[in-house]
């Protein structure tokens, strides 16, 4: 067949295709319509007049803004895929999409990605086609088809079908990269499906080498739960974990993409509820706050007296003078303290006060009237009050935190569990703090379990005491706040819970980090995805304890990837050879795609500034999506600085380069290059990668080998290191 006739023979089908997605929209439309209309009538059910009424009415608005939001989301890339199977099973093809639509006679027009009945569009191979005769992807801007790409999985059937196109997993595999991650409905292969539809019960494990796909199946994965078992994952919620701010804008898109909206995307600098942080410890700080034996050091301090309290009282009432002093206070607060958590006993702490101080009066005229006006007196004087809003304030987890930035508190709590070495390391990282850092998160989170919640509301008892405990608190407020707007804490961490829990990048986390995100999925199924090749957490035996705590009693099903999908063999091959060279002992999948592009080694320079302007301009010439530039921490701001104005960068490129770079960059070029750390760029990928100074890199933190690994798999066309 001639070029020509191949050409009209895709634009024919684009056409027909198109015909069919043309039908397809006019019937998300009048779904569209249709949910409107049900949110219109149950607006004017809440106008009725009674109690039922406005139950119809919030069930029928919420039904329609869900199923509206769904129609919203499935309008880029709605139809993708059609199966055309053996005649004899069904003459009619099968089209595959987004979200399922029938047609006015309900009957199935488009099939959900997600539904049994789609699952042969991804299992089907040409060893084992499934009756499927051909395979097509419908590639769309918009509702524009724009091309197909055809497989043909059984030619033992005689068929006229053409087939049309490069395949649609090269045609993926060579589109350029933008800022968020895609999508990959279109494209799931058979052993990442089988991940996806894995049983819901206990944890899916996926492991498997850099550009396998972990990432974005474990998220179809959490869109397949939603849809198989909406009511569990919906009312329960459904949280998503990744290692930075970046991966996690980076992730963000792909599930309301699948029409799903009901999932808490979160950093780890953003897993506590009202906490938001993205500044990470220098390596060996981290290495100490992340380690298991934290925990011990924050449930002591969480049972500390509170500095600078009153360490005694002293009080006369009538005929006997009643002294609280400072061994008998601590024998009280370890008592107070073996009954539950500290704040919740706030309301239990005036009457074991009140009681304490009863024994001590022993005169005739201080009996004579009895407890009960011993306690209204004492209740009624202020002196009382303040005291013990000041000895048992209520506490905020931050509040107590800061306590640890004095050494010699630290000390105390830390004994025979943290070297003096360690000590400072703490110290020096707390003292000068403004801001709380993502290893401070779950030391954090460890203080608020250790704390409790406070009371919400005053029982009987508090009113047969007199006892108000909002006074209390406030009192407290005054006397303990920690600067300008501070407030009573109001988290609650009996809300903390979720249905399904996903950990991306799961060897990165410490020990405490396992501990905070196992408390949100003690009932929860699990989705883990990780590579310990990849790991920038140094003690891996100790995260793996953790682990299994967090994870105890879970069955587990695991799931290995084996292409790498991301990378050319070229960019891995040269990766995989370093991963060996330094003893990472790295899982090394397959890459399935050659460029005939090595990567470019540059060095030694002398003009480091120079050397880089000029090979991101190389690279950005030469693609047309992202580029990124991976720098040492400490050497950032300077990178950035350098990269700041592509109009100076054209001088120091090759002119070719330069201008090419220039006019593929405008007129918002700067959005698709960024400077990024090692650490930045877990779970990325970028059209080009140029690595400055790899050598730091490696050198900045006790797994640095491991960040340089992951930094040299993160290009899918060019890398270039320069030294």
């Amino acid at each position: 067949m001639t070029t020509a006739s191949q050409d009209d023979v895709a634009q024919r089908e684009i056409a027909q295709e198109q015909a069919f997605v043309d039908r397809v929209y006019v019937q998300l439309e009048a779904s569209a319509e249709a949910a409107a209309d049900l949110a219109k009538e149950g607006i004017a059910r809440g106008k009725l007049g009674h109690e039922g009424g406005l139950v119809e009415r919030d069930a029928m608005v919420f039904q329609a803004a869900k199923r509206i939001a769904q129609l919203d989301a499935a309008h880029e890339g709605l139809v993708f895929g059609r199966l055309d199977l053996r005649a004899e099973l069904d003459p009619a093809p099968r089209y595959i999409g987004r979200i399922g639509l029938r047609d006015d006679s309900r009957d199935s027009l488009l099939i959900d990605w997600r539904a049994p009945a789609a699952a042969v569009f991804y299992q089907a191979t040409a060893a084992e086609p499934q009756s499927v005769v051909r395979r097509r992807v419908l590639r769309s801007a918009g509702k524009q088809v724009v091309a197909v790409e055809d497989e043909l999985l059984d030619d033992t059937v005689g068929t006229n079908l053409p087939i049309v196109g490069e395949g649609a997993l090269l045609a993926q595999l060579s589109r350029a990269r933008d800022r968020t991650m895609h999508s990959i409905v279109a494209t799931i292969q058979a052993e990442q499906d089988k991940a996806i539809r894995a049983p819901a019960k206990g944890v899916t494990s996926i492991s498997g080498g850099p550009g396998v796909g972990k990432t974005v199946v474990a998220l179809h994965r959490a869109a397949y739960l939603l849809y198989t078992d909406r009511r569990k994952y919906e009312a329960g919620g459904v949280l998503v974990v990744g290692p930075s701010g970046v991966f996690m804008r980076y992730i963000e898109r792909v599930l309301p993409s699948l029409g799903e909206t009901a999932v808490a995307l979160r950093s780890l600098g953003e897993v506590v509820d009202g906490v938001r942080t993205v500044r990470q410890d220098d390596p060996y700080v981290a290495e100490v706050k992340g380690s298991g034996r934290m925990a011990e050091v924050m449930r002591r301090t969480a049972r500390q007296g509170v500095p600078g309290a009153p360490e005694s009282f002293r009080l006369f009432y009538r005929d006997d003078v009643l002294q609280l002093d400072r061994g008998r206070l601590n024998d009280l607060r370890r008592t107070i303290m073996s009954k539950g958590r500290r704040n919740q006993q706030i309301r239990s702490v005036p009457q074991t006060l009140l009681d304490t101080l009863w024994r001590q009066v022993k005169s005739e005229r201080g009996r004579e009237r009895g407890k009960e006006a011993f306690e209204d007196t004492l209740l009624d004087d202020p002196r009382f009050l303040d005291f013990v809003a000041a000895w048992w304030p209520p506490l905020d987890a931050r509040q107590v935190l800061g306590w640890l930035a004095d050494e010699a508190f630290l000390v105390r709590v830390s004994d025979r569990i943290l070297s003096h070495d360690e000590r400072a390391l703490l110290v020096k990282s707390w003292a000068g703090a403004t801001d709380l850092s993502v290893q401070d998160i779950p030391l954090l989170d460890e203080l608020r379990y250790a704390l409790g919640d406070l009371p919400e509301v005053v029982d009987e008892r508090d009113e047969e005491l007199g006892i108000n405990v909002s006074e209390l608190l406030t009192a407290a407020d005054r006397e303990y706040a920690t600067g300008p707007g501070w407030k009573a804490p109001t988290f609650r961490i009996d809300d903390d819970g979720y249905a399904h829990v996903l950990i991306d990048e799961a060897q990165d986390l410490s020990p405490m980090q396992w501990r905070m995100v196992g408390r949100r999925g003690r009932t929860a199924t699990w989705t883990i995805v990780g590579d310990p090749a990849q790991s920038s957490w140094p003690i891996a035996a100790e995260a793996a304890e953790a682990r299994a705590t967090a994870l105890e009693g879970k069955p587990v099903h695991s799931f290995h990837l084996s292409t790498n999908y991301r990378n050319s063999s070229e960019i891995y091959a040269f990766a995989a050879a370093y991963a060996e060279r330094v003893g990472l002992n790295a899982d090394l999948p397959t890459a399935v795609r050659r460029t005939g592009v090595e990567p470019t080694v540059t060095g030694p320079v002398h003009d480091l500034e120079a050397a880089t302007r000029a090979a991101v301009a190389e690279v950005a010439g030469q693609v047309s999506g992202t580029v990124g530039i991976v720098v040492p921490a400490a050497r950032r701001s300077e990178v950035n600085g350098w990269l700041s104005s592509w109009d100076d960068l054209a001088p120091d490129a090759p002119s070719a380069a330069a201008a090419a770079a220039n006019r593929s960059l405008a007129p918002s070029g700067s959005d698709r290059i960024v400077v990024l750390t090692g650490l930045d760029t877990k779970g990325l990928e970028f059209d080009a990668i140029v690595v400055v100074r790899p050598q730091e890199i490696e050198d900045e933190a006790p797994t640095g080998r491991s960040t340089l690994y992951v930094v040299l798999t993160r290009a899918t066309q060019f890398l270039t290191t320069v030294s």
